[in-house]
């Protein structure tokens, strides 16, 4: 299935397919994990020479879903992209690290330095205009009117996106932390690889996500500081998408905390129970106009959560237990 497109998204919306492709091939880039990563050199080159072309700045009120990969983001993604004001890019690593170069915490383009938080200083006038200026570009190509950018670990960057970006708008979206960390710990056993002595799979070319994780988030945890030194020596899956859970509520819930207007919480299993309520919820938030066509596409796709409990490391427990009882899960 190429840019998240099936049978169901064509015969409901077909005319989206031209967005679906022009995110894909032009803006998104291929991850270290996925086949045909030729086209990297072609996305790299595309955005240098779109850069040439001055684009009128028309990017107004751009849609970002954050959270904890593995807990709807990216169907709700795909949601939205049949609505026929929106062009969706799915976690464009590539477009975010043309814009800063410092931003690859995964090693899909870059092995030097990165860094997992975000934040206003590291805005300069270059940077925000070469994101409006791409954003514009993506737009003006894709048909749209409204950007929906699902990125995940942008969580860690609001106040990044916030200084970019004059009116950006933020959907925090949750998931039951068991379920989380299970989708989490199938898909790395599942899509993880080894080429050439390097490992690439959900913690990044050789770990590198996780070091960073470790050694950027780790310590400035309220709930995870005190555990650093037996957290660092987690090998599985399940353990460390524990802590990359816990980090990610974590931040959540302080950005929460600060009520912003420009940010809406929904839980995954909302969504799953009450579509047409939560994604009503989501359109009233974004200023977007009623598309039936949506509704029509999501009642298709969306699918009920196994639910079921796992085991959870004794190190990890009481902070696990926290996050789920803040975030009002059983």
């Amino acid at each position: 299935m190429i840019a998240q497109i099936d049978l169901k998204y064509i015969k409901i919306r077909p005319y989206k397919i031209w967005s679906r492709f022009v995110s894909y091939f032009m803006f998104e880039g291929r991850p270290i994990t996925t086949r045909g990563r030729f086209i990297n050199y072609w996305v790299f080159l595309n955005f240098k020479l779109l850069r040439k072309i001055p684009f009128k700045n028309n990017v107004e009120k751009p849609i970002f879903i954050i959270g904890t990969g593995r807990s709807g983001t990216t169907i709700l993604g795909i949601i939205l992209s049949i609505h026929k004001s929106v062009s969706y890019l799915n976690e464009p690593k590539a477009l975010w690290h043309e814009i800063y170069k410092y931003e690859d915490i995964i090693g899909n383009y870059s092995n030097g330095d990165a860094s997992y938080m975000l934040d206003k200083y590291s805005v300069d006038d270059e940077t925000r205009k070469k994101a409006l200026n791409l954003y514009s570009a993506y737009l003006k190509i894709s048909g749209g009117k409204r950007v929906v950018d699902k990125y995940p670990e942008l969580i860690f960057r609001t106040s990044f996106v916030n200084t970019i970006f004059n009116d950006p708008l933020f959907i925090f979206i949750a998931r039951n932390g068991y379920d989380t960390l299970e989708s989490i710990s199938n898909w790395s056993n599942n899509l993880g690889k080894t080429n050439n002595n390097n490992t690439e799979d959900w913690w990044g070319l050789n770990d590198r996500k996780w070091n960073l994780m470790c050694k950027q988030l780790i310590k400035k945890s309220k709930l995870l500081h005190n555990n650093y030194s037996q957290i660092i020596k987690f090998k599985n899956h399940r353990d460390r998408a524990t802590v990359e859970w816990i980090l990610t509520m974590e931040q959540g819930l302080e950005i929460m905390s600060n009520n912003p207007k420009n940010l809406l919480f929904l839980k995954y299993e909302d969504l799953i129970e009450n579509p047409r309520s939560t994604l009503k919820e989501i359109l009233n938030f974004s200023n977007l106009n009623y598309d039936q066509k949506m509704f029509n596409y999501a009642s298709t796709v969306l699918r009920k959560s196994s639910n079921k409990k796992c085991q959870i490391n004794p190190t990890l427990e009481m902070s696990f237990n926290k996050i789920m009882n803040d975030l009002n899960y059983d």
